[in-house]
């Protein structure tokens, strides 16, 4: 079943987790982006109704998140959690709301679109009231494969990730403040956030094992790239690993094609891709670094060369914010794709 509510062009728009590391960069985002909202609604728990949050030169009055807080909503923006994102899910749809979800919740369900609009746009068309976005890892993996993909089938691809403790929320990034602060003052290290100490380390392990000794973060790479593509054909091997930083993942990629991609139409493909910069000029020191691009937009191309172990092979770094395209922005391009 699809959508049939016509989205009005100045939508009323409700943020939901909105004192959160990414419902506040949802605010922040919409706000940059000049989004048409006739009305923004940043909703979080009890104990947070009342505060207030900055929007550009004002300030919003944060109100407790009810099933009532939905009528007169049009585009409903969660980042509060799975949990969170399955109870509310029938009062925002009955509401006539469209919503758009960060978490986990509704990625894997036949009827909920995976989206991330440089790559399949297309599948808004089917929408019943819910549109998923993917997991901050699978989305600039995705968006860096797409103008390959478009040249030559991607049939296989080996990616191990490099992932920021922001995918851990604000209490994560703050306890790689804390404990690299305790580790240089020679303190004992709280941990809290992760299994293991984040400061100085890195973590080969995000979210639980499976059966199969791969992880959950990884099984999502993989499922995930799979439905945005439309294409049960395209294999992907990954690990992901946690790393000391505080806002951007990076990947490394061996990408596998169907037919031969040269440097000159790789880079051409990514120079030209919506959402992509690339920066690629290693004898000059140029290539993406997450500790250099918080707080941008784009997935970043570097270090891009063949792979001369397998056929058709291609290797290349990427670089993207985690809070922002990995989850904020990518909500606030698919909120803009539902515009009249």
């Amino acid at each position: 079943m699809s959508w049939s509510k016509a989205m009005p062009a100045n939508p009323v728009v409700a943020v939901a987790g909105a004192t959160g590391a990414v419902g506040q960069e949802m605010l922040k985002v919409l706000e940059q982006r000049k989004f048409p909202a006739k009305a923004i609604k940043p909703l979080a728990s009890k104990r947070s109704a009342g505060n207030r949050i900055p929007f550009g030169d004002d300030e919003l009055l944060v109100e407790e998140m009810t099933p009532e807080s939905f009528e007169g909503v049009d585009i409903a923006l969660f980042s509060a959690g799975a949990s969170v994102s399955k109870e509310y899910r029938e009062a925002v749809v009955n509401a006539g709301a469209v919503m758009i979800d960060n978490s986990s919740a509704f990625r894997v369900e036949k009827d909920v679109p995976l989206v991330v609009p440089e790559v399949n746009a297309h599948d808004l068309e089917w929408h019943s009231g819910v549109i998923s976005n993917p997991n901050c890892s699978t989305i600039q993996m995705v968006v860096a494969l797409k103008p390959l993909n478009d040249i030559a089938h991607v049939d296989r691809v080996v990616v191990s990730t490099y992932q920021a403790t922001s995918g851990g929320g604000m209490k994560a990034m703050n306890e790689l403040y804390h404990q690299t602060r305790d580790y240089l003052d020679g303190n004992e290290l709280t941990i809290e956030a992760f299994q293991h100490q984040i400061a100085f380390n890195c973590i080969p392990h995000i979210d639980v094992f499976h059966e199969d000794l791969y992880t959950k973060e990884e099984w999502k790479m993989v499922v995930e790239t799979t439905k945005i593509f439309g294409d049960d054909n395209i294999k992907v091997a990954p690990t992901c690993v946690r790393v000391p930083v505080l806002r951007c993942h990076a990947e490394s990629l061996n990408v596998e094609l169907a037919a031969p991609v040269s440097l000159e139409q790789a880079r051409a493909a990514f120079e030209a891709a919506e959402g992509v910069t690339l920066m690629d000029d290693p004898f000059d020191n140029v290539y993406p670094m997450p500790g250099l691009l918080a707080h941008t937009d784009d997935v970043y191309v570097g270090r891009l060369r063949e792979d001369p172990t397998v056929e058709n092979g291609l290797a290349f770094w990427i670089v993207a914010d985690q809070i922002r395209k990995g989850a904020a922005l990518n909500a606030v391009q698919i909120a803009e794709a539902l515009l009249p």
